[in-house]
Formats: C-alpha cells, structure tokens, sequence
C-alpha cells in the first residue's frame, strides 16, 4: 500500500551571503571565514503532519513562495527534512523539473534508459516499455541525436515521455505541465489523466483552483512553509478563495 505520514517536519536551507573575499582578506582571515562570510537560515517548511492515503488525491495551494514545490521535494526525497518524522511507501513518479539531470552530450536514446533506471525502472522492464517512449515522444531520428541539440520543446517532449512511462504508486505533479504543439498537449493530457486515474494516490500542486476542485478529494493550503488549512477540497478551496479573493474560474 501506498503512503505519505508527515510528523512535525521542519526543513531548514542553510546558504552563505554572497560577499567577495580578496586573496589577502581569505588568507589573513581564513579561520575567521563564518564571520567574514556569514550562514543565512531560511525556514522553508515549519512544523507539517500530513497522511496520505491510498486513494487520495491531495490539492496543494498557496501564493509563490508558500513552499508548495519545496513539499513536493521533500516528498520525492530531493530534500531531506532537518526535523520530524517522514514516512513514503510506494513507487514514485515526479512531474517537476523533469528535464533536469539530462546527460547533453548523451542520445535521446541514451537519456531514456539513464532517466528510466533513476525511475526504478531496470534494463529487463525498460525493454517492454522502450517503444511506448519513442512513439509517444515523436522525436524520430532525433533520439539519435545528442539531447544538447534539442530545442526546449523537444527536450521536454522526451522528458514527460520518460517520466510517464512508469507505472508509479505515488503521483506528485507541479503544476500543469505544457509540452510540444496543440496535438501533442492532448495527447500528454490524456496521458496524464491515466496516470492521475492509475496512481494510488496524487499529490498535485496548483494555482489552477477548479483543477484542483475538479481532481482532488483533498487539499492543504500552506502559507510561509505552513499548513493553514487542511480538509476536503471543496472546503480548503472556498476558505482560500474568501482570503485571497480570488474567483474560482468557471
């Protein structure tokens, strides 16, 4: 069974001040660094519990900056949490920065097995599912080609086609993703609708408030790395849109 348990998580990003040392200051003050060169602690994420369950499917809203996709990250486990307890069982598929990690000077061919195994995918299942790939991207004599001299388009084209290939427990989507021209977005929004219908449960992070209504049974609304409001869709929502006045598109 899949799952999502959250207990008290904290996630803390510790950065340095950008500050221009000279040769000498380094030299004559190296030991004295952290005080020439001072840590800066950013709290992106503050005192979470949340359970995700088989069947649920979870709505993310809040402003920019609310800690939406750094949630997403830390569930995916790019980020590790710097308190609290995190539970994730399942398999898992990420639809957010999907291009990343993109060998440039490898073949399109080539991406699609590294990006593929990085998925929990292994040289026996990737066989099955190759031509699935290759057709649904449409990139031809292209996935011969080094990815560096892709367009974007075509970039994220291959990327969504990797990424929703597998056959994932855990959905974690950011956002609405817009991928190559007018034909090939109906065919990743029919993809994508299989795949949220396929997943055990979905964790989707939207400004898009009706999509969130239309798909979700849950959602949270975070502010400043806070859970402000937790509860059924429809509930989170209308409390969101009172406090931002913001209208819910028709």
């Amino acid at each position: 069974m899949a799952a999502i348990e959250l207990t008290d998580i904290d996630l803390r990003f510790t950065l340095r001040k950008a500050t221009r040392l000279s040769l000498k200051e380094y030299v004559l003050n190296g030991m004295f660094l952290n005080r020439l060169n001072p840590k800066l602690s950013v709290q992106a994420l503050r005192g979470l519990n949340l359970a995700v369950k088989d069947g649920d499917r979870v709505g993310v809203i809040g402003h920019n900056g609310a800690g939406k996709s750094t949630l997403l990250k830390l569930i995916a486990g790019v980020y590790p949490p710097t308190r609290g307890q995190m539970r994730v069982e399942g398999r898992i598929c990420s639809l957010f920065d999907i291009t990343l990690g993109f060998e440039p000077d490898a073949t399109g061919r080539e991406n699609i097995a590294f990006r593929a195994y990085l998925q929990g995918e292994t040289p026996k299942t990737l066989q099955s599912k190759l031509d699935d790939v290759e057709q649904f991207c449409e990139l031809g004599q292209f996935l011969d080609t080094p990815v560096r001299y892709y367009s974007a388009g075509m970039s994220i084209r291959l990327a969504f086609s990797i990424a929703t290939v597998s056959e994932p427990e855990i959905l974690l989507i950011d956002e609405v993703l817009s991928v190559g021209d007018m034909a090939f977005q109906l065919k990743a929004q029919r993809r994508m609708r299989n795949l949220m219908a396929s997943a055990s449960l979905m964790v989707m992070v939207s400004h898009d408030l009706s999509s969130v209504q239309a798909m979700c049974n849950k959602a949270i609304w975070l502010e400043k790395g806070q859970i402000v409001m937790s509860g059924s869709a429809a509930e989170v929502v209308a409390a969101y849109q009172h406090s931002a006045a913001v209208p819910v598109a028709a």
